[in-house]
C-alpha cells in the first residue's frame, strides 16, 4: 500500500533541496561583491599555520607552503598588485613574484589572518572532507602539469602557469563551503557535486575577478572542462591549462567515472604529451609532500 505521508515528505524534501540550490546560487552572487574567505583543504591550511607561526622559517619555505593553498595564493597575488604596493602598475602573475614584492612580514600577517578565518569556517565541512581532498589533489596535479607543460613546450612563465593550475577550480572549493550553510545540501554530497559540475566554472571566473586576479589568468580558467580539439602546438596560457587539466583527469574526477581509455581525446593526449607525465608526477608528489 502506498504511504501517502512518505510521498509527501519526499516531495517536501525535494522541493526544499531545489529551493536551497537556487538560494545558494543567489547568495553566492551577492557575496562575491564583498570580502570572500572560505576553507579549502584542511591539512594544507593546518600546515601553513604551523609554518607561519615558526619565526625561523625563511621566505622561501613560506612561499613553498603558500603555493599549496589556492585561496591564499590568489589573495596574496591580489595584494601584491594593489595600488598601495604596485603604484607603477606593473602586475605580477605568479606567487613567487608576489611574495618577493610583499616581503616576509606582510606575507606572514596577511596569510595568517586568512588562515585563522578559514579554520573558523571549516567546522561544517566534515561531510565534504573526501571531496575537498580529491579536489585539492586534482588542483596540485594540474598545477604541476601546467608548470611542466609551460616549461617544455612554450615561452610562457612556468610559475604563472602553475598558479593558474592551482586556482583553476577555486570556484568548486567555494561552492562546497557555501553548501555547508544549507541543511538540505549539507547532507547530500551527490546533489552538491551535481551543482558544482554545472556551475563551478562560471562561478570560479566571477570569484577570481572578485579576488582581483589578473585577467590573463582568469581568461585561461574559462571553460577549462569543456572538451575541445587538443591544442598542438600550445601557444597560450589557456592552452596550457586545458592540457594540464586533461592530464590531471579534468572533470571526470568530479563525475567519479573514468573516461574510456581508448577515447580519441585521451589517445591523442597521451601520444602528444604523455612523455611529460613522469616529470609531472614527480613534481606533484614533491608538492604534496609539503603538507606531510
Amino acid at each position: 500500500m502506498l504511504n501517502i505521508s512518505n510521498c509527501e515528505d519526499q516531495d517536501k524534501t525535494g522541493a526544499a533541496l531545489k529551493a536551497q540550490r537556487f538560494q545558494m546560487l543567489e547568495d553566492i552572487a551577492a557575496e562575491l561583491g564583498g570580502e570572500v574567505i572560505f576553507p579549502t583543504h584542511f591539512d594544507a591550511v593546518l600546515r601553513l599555520r604551523k609554518v607561519l607561526q615558526d619565526p625561523n622559517q625563511t621566505i622561501g619555505s613560506i612561499a613553498a607552503v603558500v603555493s599549496l593553498e589556492p585561496l591564499i595564493s590568489a589573495k596574496l597575488l591580489h595584494l601584491a598588485n594593489s595600488v598601495a604596493l604596485n603604484p607603477e602598475g606593473r602586475e605580477v602573475f605568479d606567487i613567487k613574484s608576489a611574495i618577493a614584492r610583499l616581503g616576509i612580514n606582510t606575507v606572514r600577517t596577511a596569510a595568517m589572518s586568512i588562515v585563522m578565518h578559514q579554520l573558523l569556517r571549516a567546522k561544517g565541512m566534515a561531510e565534504f572532507t573526501e571531496i575537498t581532498r580529491l579536489l585539492w589533489d586534482h588542483s596540485i596535479q594540474t598545477a604541476a602539469a601546467a608548470r611542466i607543460i609551460a616549461r617544455h613546450t612554450t615561452k610562457l612563465n612556468p610559475d604563472e602557469a602553475m598558479l593558474a593550475g592551482l586556482i583553476h577550480d577555486l570556484g568548486a572549493f567555494y561552492m562546497l563551503y557555501r553548501a555547508t550553510q544549507y541543511e538540505e545540501l549539507r547532507h547530500r554530497p551527490e546533489s552538491v557535486k551535481y551543482l558544482i559540475i554545472q556551475w563551478h566554472e562560471s562561478i570560479g571566473v566571477s570569484l577570481l575577478n572578485a579576488l582581483g586576479i589578473p585577467q590573463e589568468i582568469v581568461l585561461a580558467t574559462e571553460d577549462h572542462d569543456q572538451v575541445r580539439p587538443l591544442p598542438c602546438p600550445i601557444r597560450t596560457l589557456t592552452d596550457v591549462l586545458y592540457v594540464a587539466n586533461m592530464l590531471a583527469g579534468g572533470h571526470f574526477e568530479w563525475l567519479m567515472q573514468e573516461q574510456a581509455e581508448d577515447s580519441p581525446e585521451l589517445i591523442l593526449l597521451r601520444e602528444t604529451y604523455g612523455h611529460l607525465q613522469p616529470e609531472i608526477d614527480a613534481l606533484a608528489a614533491e608538492m604534496r609532500s609539503g603538507i606531510a
